[in-house]
């Protein structure tokens, strides 16, 4: 789930716009878990993209409760969900986290303009703290 700007061009993240201070790189068509098609990008650290990126965001571009399926499966699959407390960069996310994971995911519970779904590596350091609602474990 992390990798350079090379790797974001090898997957297909060839629409890259740089933003001085990091770039995203952005992708149509994009399959999780079955579900879809989602538009995609990778912020990529650095006006080159030279930083890497560490996560994927998705995003449907008219049905907000597109990503909302991805989430049920997720909870029948024994991942755990919990929401993360008001405040801080990590405010009004549902975070999903199953033990043998890899990653970990955040749906954006607060949206204005688009709901987004973001796959993160399941470092310690990144995983936010939150309040479990639901853990099958």
């Amino acid at each position: 789930m992390t990798g350079s700007l090379a790797d974001a061009r090898r997957a297909g993240f060839t629409n890259c716009v740089s933003h001085n201070i990091d770039m995203r790189c952005r992708k149509e068509g994009v399959l999780l878990r079955r579900h879809g098609p989602f538009s995609a990008a990778l912020d990529l650290a650095g006006g080159d993209g030279a930083g890497g990126f560490d996560h994927l965001i998705l995003w449907h571009p008219s049905d907000q409760g597109a990503l909302v399926a991805i989430t049920t499966e997720l909870r029948k699959e024994g991942w755990s969900e919990c929401l993360t407390p008001g405040g801080g960069a990590w405010e009004g996310q549902a975070i999903y986290r199953r033990k043998d994971s890899p990653i970990f995911i955040a749906l954006d519970l607060t949206y204005w303009d688009r709901r987004t779904l973001k796959l993160y590596p399941a470092s310690p350091i990144k995983i936010p703290a939150c309040r479990a609602l639901i853990d099958p474990q």
